[in-house]
């Protein structure tokens, strides 16, 4: 449901920003300074293909479950949440592709973001990208709710350090992670706060299925602005918040997967948290960390998986190297907003082309469930 007066929605007297394209606002040499990161990003998806002689994604390359479910919107939700997918009760069925960020497939040991990728089958409404004939609707969240370098000028930076990092061996890749967790526990210790970079390169060994996941920069939610993000809300991987995983090996992320849904489902809570001020939670910086205390996050969905063989041989093929996600698989009234946002138009494009090319494997925007192998 959208209001049309021009009013703002309010919830409690909270009011919430209503979306108007100037909220973006494009960044000095964004096109100049994209064209530089896609140029960097690609050199590092050749080194990584010429390393295992088969293509992945410039971004969370290594996968450690597919998983097939659905959304769950349930009727009752206030005007201001009914907008876009969310604005009337229903059930889509989705496939959710779990990760490690990095652009490279390394072992486990070495401490990653993670990420979890919705794709939401059979969405209706006009799509963001004319070429996108799929009805799909593409949520990419990470279990950090901000982007360590979160303007297209601080990306530039970012890309220059991954590519350097990725050619480190992987003793090194481990030891840059340790710092960063020993920098980031003296900053807390003297009551400072640790920035969003050092907290992505000292993520721990968290049970992935207990990490709540944010889509980190902003999009438009109908008539509004907001972040998604999904939590554990079931009692078994509540019961996995903040558990430590050990000894931890190659494969250990993708075992935790396998054998929780060899027997058990899980739920998971989606969230937006709307934006009410765009001086305090900011479009075009995704580095900002957006204050509960201005804006709560509210559950506007169910994720519901039940057991199933998450990772099987056909269906991590599917996965890795027919499957795409891509923010920009959507609606505009899931519009990605900002700089970050912009960037990726271009860069999954062109990640997505080459990795289907030099795997020889087609390009498919599932329509059916069933799509999706066992």
């Amino acid at each position: 449901m959208s209001t049309l007066d021009g009013s703002s929605h309010r919830d409690a007297g909270r009011p919430y920003l209503r979306y108007t394209p100037d909220v973006e606002v494009q960044q000095p040499d964004e096109a100049a300074l994209t064209a530089e990161i896609l140029d960097i990003m690609a050199r590092s998806n050749h080194v990584a293909f010429e390393r295992h002689r088969h293509a992945v994604r410039d971004a969370h390359a290594k996968s450690h479950g597919i998983l097939t479910g659905e959304l769950v919107i349930s009727g009752g939700l206030p005007a201001y949440l009914q907008q876009g997918i969310f604005a009337r009760p229903a059930v889509y069925p989705v496939v959710v592709r779990l990760s490690s960020a990095p652009g490279d497939i390394h072992s486990d040991t070495i401490p990653a973001p993670r990420g979890m990728a919705i794709k939401v089958l059979g969405v209706k409404g006009e799509r963001l990208l004319p070429e996108d004939a799929g009805g799909n609707q593409d949520f990419l969240l990470v279990n950090i709710p901000v982007l360590s370098f979160g303007t297209i000028q601080a990306y530039r930076q970012l890309v220059d350090l991954l590519e350097k990092n990725a050619r480190n061996p992987a003793f090194l890749q481990r030891a840059l992670a340790g710092a960063a967790r020993g920098i980031e526990s003296a900053a807390e210790a003297i009551g400072l706060t640790p920035g969003a970079t050092l907290r992505g390169l000292a993520r721990d060994y968290a049970h992935l299925l207990g990490e709540t996941y944010h889509s980190m920069a902003a999009l438009r939610f109908g008539d509004h602005v907001a972040k998604i993000s999904a939590a554990p809300s079931s009692a078994n991987v509540r019961a996995l918040v903040g558990k430590e995983v050990g000894p931890v090996d190659d494969g250990t992320m993708r075992n935790l997967v396998v054998e929780h849904f060899r027997t058990k489902g899980a739920e998971y809570q989606l969230r937006a948290q709307l934006c009410t001020d765009l001086a305090a939670m900011p479009v075009e910086d995704a580095s900002v960390l957006w204050p509960d205390d201005l804006s709560p996050h509210q559950p506007i969905a169910t994720l519901r998986f039940p057991p199933q063989d998450a990772y099987s041989p056909s269906r991590r093929v599917y996965g890795d190297d027919v499957l795409s996600f891509n923010p920009w698989h959507g609606i505009q009234e899931h519009r990605p907003l900002g700089s970050i946002m912009r960037v990726r138009i271009a860069a999954y494009e062109r990640s997505s082309a080459r990795r289907h090319m030099l795997n020889a494997q087609p390009r498919v925007e599932p329509t059916s469930i069933e799509q999706i192998p066992d």
